[in-house]
């Protein structure tokens, strides 16, 4: 029996488009900080909330474009997106002041929140049934490469040519994935009115399906929170500050390997085949990351952590998709990314309380509790139904 074809253009382009703007999103995240404090003289608490202040636009967008998509279309919220996104970038270039800056900080998020929550329902409907879990693996590949690669670009921009570079940067991103983005035939979806969508109901901005697989995801993104946020000071700390440079690079590596088999497999066997071993294998990573004294172990870990936390969020987010009926496909893409933006928002912000009692190694050995107990906790959301809804979607 020949296979569904999974690398359509439509695919690609969308892939592409979630890439470019993505790797811009993390190159702002990890500088903007440093920018308000050199540019604005911001305090640190201050300069937190302006890198900040994108996840919470990011999540207005997702709300909103959850609750919009089914009505618009897919293919015109991207472009609204994309179009949001690369006009708030020129404001970065005119000067004003701290509070203008967090307001287009704002802006920015909730256009990457209408752009990607567009992109991950257009691949959802582009991708064949057979092969959902294969393709979501190789789709949030962009989202990976765009950790791993954002920050270190805009490091690199910064050292050579100032903050400006980073700011003409991320519009030639924006007009790039406009360019791409716009020959995108995105497949049309009836759109089923109903009585309850009148008013204001938690269904309208949440697809229940997907809530029970992105509560498991919301644990674990917390839990790795605690890396993208101290990973760093960490390494330096502990005298790693080389391993610590090649945390992420070593991360995305391990992941671009492991996902053409790791998509296969959960279409084949169902999520808990790769959410399982995923799970563990991130626990034991991070009870490594706490007690490590070598570059060696140190890597080790990122190895393990991107083996079991990178395909575990494919895999929900596979799942999240295929719960869910076809017409409320982008609510339930919505509904996902609103969770995981949640974890790994608010992660830093409470585990930052812990850091000066208990340490970073202390932080580490207790994110490794926090991980069992998320096994348990997506075992009673998901895991003990998955073989039933595997044979039942496949």
């Amino acid at each position: 029996m020949q296979k569904e074809k999974l690398w359509s253009k439509d695919f690609i382009s969308i892939s592409l488009v979630n890439l470019v703007i993505m790797l811009s999103m993390y190159l702002l995240l990890v500088t903007m900080a440093t920018y308000s404090i050199e540019t604005y003289n911001a305090s640190t608490s201050t300069a937190g909330l302006v890198a900040s202040i994108f996840i919470i636009g990011s999540l207005i967008g997702r709300l909103f474009g959850g609750k919009q998509i089914e009505k618009i279309g897919s293919k015109k919220m991207l472009v609204t997106g994309i179009i949001i996104f690369t006009v708030v970038t020129l404001l970065y270039f005119i000067p004003t002041n701290i509070y203008a800056l967090i307001g287009i900080r704002l802006l920015h998020g909730i256009g990457v929140g209408l752009a990607t929550t567009a992109s991950g329902t257009i691949v959802s409907q582009v991708i064949p049934s057979s092969r959902k879990g294969e393709g979501i693996s190789y789709f949030s590949l962009s989202v990976v490469l765009s950790t791993a690669i954002g920050p270190l670009i805009g490091i690199a921009l910064i050292g050579y040519a100032g903050f400006s570079s980073i700011f003409v940067f991320s519009l030639i991103m924006g007009i790039l994935s406009l360019i791409i983005a716009i020959p995108v035939k995105a497949p049309q979806i009836k759109h089923v009115a109903t009585s309850e969508s009148k008013g204001f109901k938690l269904s309208n901005y949440f697809e229940s399906t997907a809530v029970p697989v992105s509560i498991a995801m919301f644990v674990m993104a917390f839990a790795y929170s605690g890396i993208l946020s101290f990973i760093t000071s960490y390494a330096a700390e502990i005298n790693l500050v080389k391993a610590g440079s090649f945390y992420f690079f070593v991360y995305a590596i391990i992941i671009l390997i492991s996902r053409p088999f790791t998509g296969k497999l959960l279409d084949r066997r169902g999520g808990n085949s790769v959410a399982y071993p995923g799970l563990v294998l991130f626990a034991i990573g991070m009870l490594l990351l706490s007690q490590t004294q070598t570059t060696f172990i140190f890597l080790l870990a990122a190895g393990l952590i991107g083996l079991g936390y990178g395909n575990f969020q494919s895999t929900t987010q596979t799942l999240a998709i295929k719960v869910t009926p076809p017409h409320r496909m982008g609510l339930a893409n919505s509904t996902y990314f609103i969770f995981l933006d949640l974890g790994l928002g608010l992660g830093p912000f409470i585990l930052g309380y812990l850091v000066p009692v208990f340490g970073f190694r202390g932080l580490y050995l207790s994110l490794v509790v926090l991980i069992v107990i998320g096994i348990f906790i997506y075992y009673m959301l998901h895991g003990r139904k998955d073989k039933e809804i595997h044979s039942y979607s496949s």
